[in-house]
C-alpha cells in the first residue's frame, strides 16, 4: 500500500504540535518563536508534501521555504 499526501501532511501538523509544546519549556521571550516555526511549518498545502516519504524532511523543506521568503522580504521581524 502506497502512502499518501494526506498522511504526510498529517504527521507535519503533529511534529509542529509536537514543537509548539516543546516551545512551552522555553523562556517566555524565545515561546513565541517556537510559535512562529510551528505555524509557519503548518503554511503549505498538500502539493509541497507530495515529493516527500519523510514528515520531518517535508516539515523542514516548508520551514526553510518561509524561513528564505523573509528573508527575501528582509522581514526578519517575527
Amino acid at each position: 500500500m502506497g502512502r499518501s499526501t494526506e498522511s504526510i501532511r498529517m504527521e507535519v501538523k503533529r511534529i509542529a504540535k509536537r514543537w509548539e509544546r516543546a516551545g512551552r519549556a522555553l523562556k517566555d521571550d524565545e515561546k513565541k518563536y517556537a510559535e512562529h516555526l510551528a505555524e509557519m511549518m503548518e503554511r503549505h498545502s498538500s502539493e509541497i508534501f507530495y515529493g516527500f516519504d519523510d514528515p520531518l524532511e517535508a516539515s523542514l523543506f516548508a520551514l526553510f521555504i518561509e524561513l528564505m521568503k523573509k528573508m527575501e522580504k528582509n522581514d526578519v521581524d517575527f
